[in-house]
């Protein structure tokens, strides 16, 4: 199979879909690799590597898209993209269309096969691809609100940790999976008072054991979350329903309770955001002010540590990308169940039940391609 290796084009966003180690795994298993120039250069790969490595370096994306089977991103292919997208060309990267209407269209138009790594999912609900950038975005949602809490950047002037006399900060996470846990760990760290919220006692028990004593796993409902915003310096919002639109848990008569030049940081908003005001921003422009709370909404926030980000998206997504380019689509989703749930448009029908649910459009179960 022949395999592009997309550059990014979202704004600000440095992170490449293969290092070089993952160029030279494709070809070791017989495959081609085609690399868009300068598609690594952000994240500190540039071209020579990966032609030492093996691969073809190519000049546009055009001619990415015109000689591969398949095609590897990061982001979701931006509009510029969508015409370039070939009729039975496999797309493979986060898609995360149950937020982005034209571009689930754009799929159907094209009648590829677009598998999404956040919908590959184990038999235990874990979501091995979506795994990584969550890590480095709970981490990094940490590292964001101590930034903007800071008077200069327009917060309040509260320093996480506190200090000897000095009460820290407390801060509120929504959801205590992967990007929760990540997030409250970095606060925990800098010795802040931290409340993770979830609604689901098994996972509210293993925090409570994993956690240090100044962590404290609750029960979430509307009225404890409205209680703990308001006294809240930060709410990180961390809540996934796979493949579907975020719920909106933070409403807009909530965030005026809020304390001014507190922060807010939705690392849901690549699925639409928990937070009712929330709206998505880049990394150069990345806050706005609703009701004297600053918003951070980047939705691509692992993009600014492209380096850490592109290694632990490759030991994740190659042996993935690895299956489909051995066998071939169809049989790797009928071989390995977790495959197939990534398919979201296939052949211009909807696959996944919570994009067509998103729109109110015809579902068609993937079994009906295999």
């Amino acid at each position: 199979m022949i395999v592009g290796i997309l550059k990014e084009i979202k704004i600000a966003e440095k992170r490449v879909s293969m290092t070089p180690a993952g160029v030279i795994a494709m070809i070791d298993n017989g495959h081609q690799v085609l690399v868009e120039k300068e598609a690594g250069t952000g994240a500190g790969y540039p071209d020579a590597e990966y032609v030492e490595a093996g691969a073809t370096i190519i000049d546009t994306p055009a001619e990415i898209y015109q000689k591969s089977d398949m095609v590897m991103h990061v982001k979701e292919p931006q509009p510029s993209e969508y015409d370039l997208i070939r009729e039975d060309q496999i797309v493979f990267t986060y898609l995360h269309l149950a937020a982005d209407e034209p571009q689930t269209k754009a799929l159907i138009t094209s009648k590829s096969i677009a598998i999404a790594y956040e919908t590959i999912e184990k038999d235990n609900g874990a979501l091995p691809l979506l795994v990584p950038m969550s890590e480095v975005a709970g981490r990094m949602a940490t590292q964001e609100a101590a930034k903007y809490i800071e008077m200069p950047q327009g917060g309040m002037g509260i320093l996480l940790g506190g200090v000897t006399g000095v009460e820290p900060a407390t801060v509120v996470i929504i959801g205590g999976g992967v990007v929760g846990i990540n997030a409250a760990k970095m606060a925990c760290g800098l010795g802040a008072k931290v409340y993770i919220l979830d609604t689901n006692l098994e996972r509210l028990a293993y925090l409570d054991d994993v956690m240090p004593a100044n962590c404290f796993p609750v029960m979430s409902n509307a009225t404890v979350l409205a209680r703990l915003v308001n006294e809240a310096d930060v709410v990180i919002g961390a809540v996934l329903v796979a493949g579907a639109k975020a719920p909106k848990l933070l409403t807009r008569e909530m965030l005026k309770g809020m304390k001014k030049g507190s922060v807010i940081v939705d690392v849901a908003i690549d699925q639409g955001g928990c937070f009712e005001t929330s709206r998505p921003t880049t990394h150069d422009d990345p806050c706005f002010e609703i009701d004297g709370v600053i918003h951070y909404c980047v939705a691509n926030m692992p993009g600014a540590v492209a380096r850490t980000s592109a290694r632990a998206l490759t030991n994740a997504t190659l042996p993935y990308a690895l299956q489909i380019a051995n066998k071939g689509w169809k049989k790797a989703m009928q071989e390995n169940k977790e495959i197939k749930l990534g398919a979201n448009v296939v052949k211009g029908k909807v696959t996944y039940k919570a994009v067509a649910e998103a729109f109110d459009m015809a579902y068609t179960p993937i079994e009906e391609f295999l």
